[in-house]
C-alpha cells in the first residue's frame, strides 16, 4: 500500500521543529532527508528512522521492529519503526530524529572514506 498524502503531511508537520525535512518518492515509499542526508523512510504509512549500534537499543527496548522491504522474506534494513507515542509528541520525536540523522551523517562519512 502506498504512503497517503495525509500521513506524509502529518509526519512532516511533526518533524518541523527538527529542521527543513525534504522527501523523495522511492519504490512505493518515501525517503526523508535533512541537509541531503537520508535519515528516515515512510512505507505503508509507518515512519522508520535510520539506526546503528548507537541507537538500535532505543527501538528494541520499545519493542519496535526493523523495516522489512519484502514481507515474505527475512531481509531487514537498518531502519526501525518509530514508536507511535514518540511520533505523536514533537518534544519526544526530536531526540529520536537527531539520533537517526547522526547515523546518516556517520554512514555518509564512512562511504566517503571508501
Amino acid at each position: 500500500m502506498p504512503v497517503t498524502d495525509e500521513y506524509l503531511e502529518y509526519v512532516l508537520d511533526q518533524l518541523r521543529t527538527f529542521g527543513e525535512v525534504t522527501y523523495r518518492k522511492m519504490f512505493g515509499g518515501i525517503g526523508l532527508y535533512l541537509l541531503g542526508k537520508f535519515f528516515a523512510l515512510i512505507a505503508d504509512d509507518v515512519l522508520y528512522f535510520k539506526v546503528d549500534d548507537d541507537n538500535r537499543n532505543d527501538y528494541e527496548q520499545a519493542s519496535m521492529e526493523p523495516f522489512k522491504p519484502f514481507p515474505d522474506k527475512p531481509q531487514t534494513m537498518q531502519y526501525y519503526e518509530v514508536p507511535i507515542d514518540v511520533l505523536e509528541n514533537r518534544d519526544n520525536l526530536k531526540p529520536w530524529a537527531d539520533k537517526a540523522y547522526a547515523v546518516a551523517v556517520r554512514k555518509a562519512k564512512k562511504t566517503k572514506k571508501k
